[in-house]
C-alpha cells in the first residue's frame, strides 16, 4: 500500500507530530500563565482581600463558587445535544478548567483550545467538540442578552457625558437585546427538527425547552457574577445598578478584546460608580473580585489540568505495555 494512502493515525510521523503539538501547547500555556502572573500585583490583591471583613470575603467566595458551578453545567447541555457518554463530573470538570483559563487568558486559549485538548483526550470527535463549544458560546451570550436587556431597560447606569452612548441609548440597547433573546426562542420553536449543513457542519437548532434552559442557566450565571461584586461593595450600591455596570463592562471587554478584561472592567466601574463609592474602596472591591473570581479559580484549574495530564499520560503508558509484550 502506498504510504500516502495510509490513514493519518497510521503514518509513521503522526505520533511524533502529536507529541510535538502537545509539547508546544503545554509550553504556550505555561508561558501565558507566567506572563499573566507577572502582570498582577499579588500583594495588592491580597491586601485588598485582607482589608475586607471575613464574612464578606466568604460570602463573595460562596457566590463565586455557585457561578462557576452554574457555568460548568453549560457543557452538560452540549452533552445532551451531541449524545456523548462522558460522565457528569468529567464534563463539569472540563468546563470549569476551560472557564477559569478563559477568564484569565481569553476565549481562544480557555474556551476553545482547552476544550479541544481535554475532550479529544477523553475520546470525543472533533465534530462533537465543535458543536459543544459553539453551543456553550451560544448559551453564554444568549443569557447575556436577556440579563443585559432587563438591566439596561429598567436600571441603566448613568454614563459619563463624554461617552457616545447615554442612558437613553442604553435603554434602546436593552430593548434590542431583549428582542434578540426572544427571537432566539421563537427561532428554536420554528426551526426545531430542521437540519442544515453549512460547509460540512451540521446545524441542529435546539428545542424551545432547551433554549429556555440555556437562557435560564446563563442569565443566572451573569446574575451571580454581578452578585459577587455587589457583595464585595458591601451594599454601597444597589444590586441592579451593580449588575448593569458589570454587564456594561462585559460589553466593553468584548469590544476591546483584552484577555481577562484587564483594566477594562476597572475603568468602566470607576467611570460609572466613582461618584457613589470612594475610588479607593471601589478599586479594593474590584481587586478582591478579580482575586476571588478570576485568580483563585485559575490556580485550582491549573492544578486540576496538571493532574489530568498526568493521569492521561499514565493511562497511555499502561495501555501501550500489553501491545509491546505481544511484539517481544
Amino acid at each position: 500500500m502506498n504510504a500516502t494512502a495510509l490513514p493519518l493515525a497510521q503514518r509513521p510521523w503522526w505520533p511524533w507530530a502529536k507529541r510535538g503539538a502537545a509539547t508546544i501547547f503545554l509550553l504556550a500555556v505555561a508561558a501565558l500563565l507566567v506572563r499573566q502572573a507577572r502582570t498582577i500585583d499579588w500583594n495588592e490583591v491580597l491586601d485588598a482581600i485582607a482589608d475586607l471583613p471575613m464574612a464578606t470575603v466568604l460570602a463573595a467566595a460562596a457566590v463565586a463558587a455557585c457561578s462557576h458551578a452554574v457555568y460548568s453545567c453549560y457543557d452538560l447541555l452540549g452533552r445532551h445535544l451531541t449524545r456523548h457518554t462522558l460522565g457528569t463530573g468529567t464534563v463539569m470538570g472540563v468546563t470549569f478548567i476551560s472557564y477559569a483559563f478563559n477568564l484569565n487568558l481569553g476565549s481562544m486559549v480557555g474556551g476553545i483550545a482547552f476544550r479541544f485538548r481535554l475532550y479529544s483526550r477523553l475520546g470525543l470527535k472533533a465534530d462533537d467538540i465543535t458543536r459543544i463549544v459553539g453551543f456553550s458560546l451560544l448559551t453564554n451570550w444568549s443569557g447575556y442578552l436577556l440579563a443585559a436587556g432587563v438591566a439596561f431597560l429598567f436600571w441603566p447606569p448613568s454614563l459619563p457625558p463624554d461617552w457616545k452612548l447615554d442612558s437613553g441609548g442604553l435603554r434602546v440597547v436593552g430593548a434590542v437585546a431583549l428582542a434578540l433573546s426572544a427571537s432566539y426562542v421563537l427561532f428554536c420553536a420554528w426551526a426545531h427538527e430542521r437540519r442544515w449543513n453549512i460547509r460540512g457542519h451540521r446545524i441542529e437548532p435546539p428545542s424551545v425547552r432547551m433554549a429556555l434552559l440555556q437562557l435560564t442557566l446563563s442569565c443566572l450565571n451573569w446574575s451571580l457574577v454581578g452578585a459577587v461584586v455587589w457583595v464585595l461593595l458591601q451594599n454601597r450600591v444597589g444590586y441592579p445598578h451593580v449588575l448593569a455596570v458589570l454587564l456594561t463592562s462585559a460589553m466593553a471587554t468584548l469590544i476591546v478584546r483584552v484577555p481577562g478584561g484587564l483594566g477594562v472592567l476597572e475603568t468602566v466601574f470607576v467611570a460609572l460608580l466613582a461618584y457613589r463609592v470612594p475610588q479607593g474602596q471601589l478599586l479594593a472591591a474590584l481587586l478582591a473580585y478579580r482575586g476571588i473570581y478570576y485568580l483563585f479559580p485559575l490556580l485550582i484549574a491549573a492544578v486540576a489540568y496538571a493532574v489530568t495530564e498526568l493521569r492521561a499520560r499514565k493511562l497511555r503508558t499502561g495501555a501501550s505495555k500489553p501491545s509491546q509484550k505481544r511484539y517481544v
